[in-house]
């Protein structure tokens, strides 16, 4: 039938991305303990500071947060914007909102001033990112967390805010809890 999409249901009439005021994860992945499943690892995460999220009428299907933290690279230290929290309702997979709310997300980390973004994935995801332009970091990661420091058994990627920035080389701490 014309006007539908491969599932056989209307297509969605998902709005831009837009900077939200106010987010709950549960109105995109429900009441999911571990929506993201990561839980087996038992870490501790940092919330976001910035929302941003994709709506089909009046429903968020859609979202990306991002935060600025610390890090130091080979020595060098500075701020990084980390994306996470990105999700995507169950419904509405597929579609290209996971890269379009993405997308959004770092047009305004480059506002930010950063001269890179850095997220945290599982290895079944990080091709998605990958085709997003995102590179994986060859070095393994520090990461804060209660008990002390933790490597990161995630996938860590970064993404350059700035034209021609390269990853720099050497040991990767995040100097907070992941994002």
């Amino acid at each position: 039938m014309a006007g539908q999409n491969p599932r056989g249901d209307a297509p969605a009439a998902a709005s831009a991305v837009v900077r939200l005021e106010a987010y709950d994860r549960s109105e995109i992945l429900g009441d999911d303990a571990d929506p993201f499943g990561v839980a087996e690892w038992g870490l501790v995460w940092l919330p976001k500071e910035h929302h941003f999220g994709i709506r089909d009428g009046h429903r968020l299907v859609a979202h990306a947060g991002l935060l600025v933290v610390p890090l130091s690279v080979g020595g060098r230290r500075m701020d990084v914007v980390g994306v996470g929290g990105v999700a995507v309702a169950a419904d509405r997979r597929g579609r290209g909102l996971a890269a379009r709310v993405v997308n959004g997300a770092v047009e305004h980390a480059r506002a930010l001033g950063h001269e890179f973004a850095l997220l945290f994935c599982r290895p079944g995801v990080a091709g998605l990112y990958g085709r997003l332009g995102w590179r994986e970091v060859d070095a393994a990661v520090e990461v804060e967390q209660p008990a002390g420091v933790a490597v990161m058994p995630l996938r860590t990627m970064w993404f350059p805010l700035r034209e021609g920035s390269r990853w720099p080389e050497g040991p990767v701490r995040l100097r907070s809890h992941p994002m």
